[in-house]
């Protein structure tokens, strides 16, 4: 008998500084499907996740916040449970960066690189800012990015082409916190030597040889062994040396024997993959220790487990942190004499209604516990996710009406329908009893059967949507097959009650061995059909095998409602709009009388043909902020003589810190033709509520003047910021 595969599997650790959002739903769906299937298979998996709550950004906004750094991370921490169990997501142990097996982790791996001879120290220039009085961590330093010269990426690496390199490799640097220029003073700091010829000769072969990686990660991987460009203008060949240190104030990880210097919260993080596993190996050592007569596998120490020579480790991340796990983290394992992952197993991002991307504020987003609260089914958004998803870092796109046509056609139109059309019969004729099947029947079930291994060989490689797709073609076979035997015409012939039996006992069957082929991506509805059905909990085994004639089924329940299109408006609807229709409306005559007064008064004599509104306080100005934006696209709006539609970029960046855009309509289009416009900066009034309109979405308004008197003055003429302004600069 063959042993059971042993699998550690984790998924990137969020961030502790805000609540879930769909991106990670994304990823954790999808390692959980994986697991499941695993453990359908008969594998020993521990599926670990945990809190990366270290750094700086951590320490400033707890301060903000009014609380200590390890109350603000207990505080987002006790929120998580609610997305993980609300979406079916299991994992064995989650834990946090901020712990004492992290910290000891960390600091042995430290320890064994040095004795490697992999960490050394210089003194190098770090940006400090004056006014904040403190040194800056890379993501609080912005600038242009020294190689593709994309604008206000982080300190570290760049958003928009993936290089890596070090602050002081920005073009026009400033400080994130107070916006002032940094200045450079000297400071000790720590490094891994990843340019050693032992980590470049290893990290080669390990992205290199078609295992650990997908191909085009690997493609992405093998430009950075490539020449790279030195600030001082030169170029080297190869893999920069890795800054792994922070000067106090820092919250995380001190680094033995270094006073006042701490890991860099990229170093520490991924450690904390392991240390969750410790914790849950330690947690089971505790529970078998109170009972030694139960037999527990997962007794066993931390290393002794890590040391399986069989033991399989997989990593569930977004394409978005590719650097740290396939060159850093394989690297820190390996030199430090621990074992390296066997995969990285690379997803996309998650875009919204044809690639849009998410924004909560703009009626955008998809916010995971909007979804829940609104009483939208979890196993929906698991299997729309699966279907989209095929083992590729392709971003991959949630659009609502194919969302509703695909849950609605597969899941009740095929799948559920099934039961439906077959369980009654089987109740009220048959005493819940199955019949026995001929050789029609024998043929289709044998083909259902014949396709598990081909399902079983998507879900390893994490083509879900592959998986689905066969499941799928199998449930219109069975359809087709309930087509052509009709039992409800059969119900009404006399004499065919045993044609009758077959063929709904046949449909049960069938119907059975879909739930078995689906239930890693959904867990909660197989349990309901195992429960129905009176079977054990299906294992992927179960597909070689027939319930049979005899067997008892329980009385059918529906299993699973439509998608309501009234949910997904609700889950899209803006917040703007959300309070708008929240409010009592006004009467038509208060509107006329507020719409009147929006007209101009037309006085010669005031500046610009009109006079000047009420005097308001500072604080009033302050509730509208205009931002800087610049004109990405422009065109006319088909059906409007008035309306150009513009597409701005404000400076913004979504919840993947990838950067997005704004739709705006504008009634310009009798001064400016849509070229014109195109790369020009304007100013947008960034906090207008969203406003729905027959051509789509407006999200804020620019900025233009134009004469009370159109007749006599005619002209609109758009707001131009001098240039050297930048996109998301504050009007003030």
């Amino acid at each position: 008998m063959t042993a059971p595969r042993k699998i550690f599997v984790t998924t990137a650790l969020p961030y502790a500084n805000g609540p879930f959002h769909v991106g990670h739903m994304l990823e954790y769906i999808q390692a959980d499907i994986w697991v499941r299937f695993q453990r359908m298979q008969g594998a020993q998996v521990n599926f670990v996740g945990a809190d990366d709550a270290h750094g700086a950004p951590i320490m400033i906004a707890a301060e903000k916040a009014g609380k200590t750094p390890e109350q603000f991370v207990a505080d987002i921490a006790a929120g998580r449970k609610q997305y993980l169990d609300g979406f079916h997501i299991r994992f064995d142990n989650w834990h946090s960066t901020h712990s004492p097996e992290n910290t000891e982790l960390a600091q042995a791996i430290y320890r064994d690189l040095k004795t490697a001879g992999l960490i050394e120290t210089r003194t190098i220039e770090q940006f400090f800012d004056p006014e904040k009085n403190m040194f800056l961590p890379d993501r609080y330093i912005k600038g242009e990015c020294p190689r593709c010269h994309a604008k206000d990426q982080y300190g570290d690496n760049c958003e928009v082409c993936g290089a890596v390199y070090a602050p002081t490799d920005l073009i026009n640097p400033y400080s994130a916190l107070s916006g002032a220029k940094p200045v450079l003073r000297n400071s000790e700091h720590y490094f891994f030597k990843l340019s050693d010829a032992r980590c470049v000769d290893f990290l080669k072969e390990w992205t290199q040889n078609g295992v650990h990686v997908q191909p085009e990660v690997a493609n992405k991987v093998k430009e950075w062994f490539g020449v790279r460009d030195n600030p001082d203008g030169t170029q080297s060949e190869g893999l920069g040396d890795w800054d792994i240190s922070r000067d106090a104030p820092y919250f995380g990880i001190e680094i033995p024997d270094a006073p006042g210097k701490y890991f860099y919260v990229w170093l520490d993080a991924p450690v904390g993959y392991l240390a969750s596993l410790k914790n849950l190996l330690d947690k089971a050592r505790i529970e078998a220790d109170v009972d030694e007569d139960t037999p527990n596998p997962t007794a066993m120490t931390f290393e002794q487990y890590m040391a399986q020579p069989e033991l399989e480790q997989v990593h569930f991340i977004g394409k978005d942190i590719v650097t740290f796990h396939t060159l850093f983290w394989p690297a820190m394992l390996k030199f430090s004499g621990r074992k390296t992952p066997d995969k990285v197993c690379v997803h996309g991002f998650l875009t919204v209604n044809n690639g849009e991307k998410m924004s909560k504020s703009r009626g955008t987003g998809l916010d995971p516990l909007k979804y829940l609260k609104l009483g939208m089914n979890p196993e929906w958004l698991r299997y729309y996710l699966a279907a989209k998803l095929n083992g590729r870092n392709e971003d991959i796109d949630f659009n609502r009406d194919d969302f509703m046509a695909r849950v609605n056609s597969d899941l009740i139109g095929k799948f559920v329908n099934i039961a439906s059309r077959a369980a009654g019969f089987i109740a009220k004729r048959f005493g819940g009893q199955l019949g026995a099947t001929g050789s029609e029947s024998q043929g289709l079930l044998a083909a259902l059967q014949a396709q598990g291994p081909a399902v079983a060989d998507a879900f390893e490689r994490r083509d879900t949507a592959r998986a689905l797709r066969e499941v799928m073609l199998l449930a219109d076979r069975v359809n087709e097959y309930v087509d052509a035997n009709k039992p409800w015409e059969l119900a009404k012939q006399e004499g065919a009650d045993a044609r009758l039996q077959e063929v709904c006992s046949t449909c049960i069957e069938a119907f059975r061995l879909i739930a078995l082929y689906l239930k890693p991506v959904l867990p909660a509805l197989a349990a309901q059909v195992e429960a129905f059905l009176k079977v054990q909990p299906l294992q992927w085994a179960d597909a070689a095998r027939l319930l049979g004639g005899g067997h008892v089924i329980g009385e059918y329940q529906h299993l699973m409602q439509r998608v309501d299109i009234k949910q997904l408006d609700a889950l899209f609807e803006a917040p703007g709009d959300a309070q708008a229709a929240a409010a009592p409306a006004a009467p038509a005559r208060k509107e006329a009388k507020a719409a009147k007064k929006a007209e101009p008064v037309i006085d010669p004599n005031a500046p610009g043909g009109e006079p000047l509104a009420e005097t308001i306080g500072i604080d009033d100005f302050a509730k509208v902020d205009l931002r800087i934006a610049r004109i990405l696209a422009c065109e006319a709006v088909e059906g409007s003589t008035k309306l150009l539609r513009l597409t701005l970029d404000v400076g913004e960046k979504d919840e993947a810190g990838q950067p997005k855009t704004r739709n705006v309509f504008s009634g310009i289009a009798s001064a400016y033709q849509p070229e014109q416009l195109v790369g020009k900066l304007t100013v947008l009034v960034g906090n207008l509520a969203p406003r729905k309109m027959k051509f789509g979405l407006s999200e804020g308004m620019v900025l233009a003047a134009s004469h009370a008197d159109e007749k006599a003055h005619p002209g609109i003429f758009v707001l131009e910021p001098f240039p050297g302004a930048l996109p998301g600069m504050r009007v003030r």
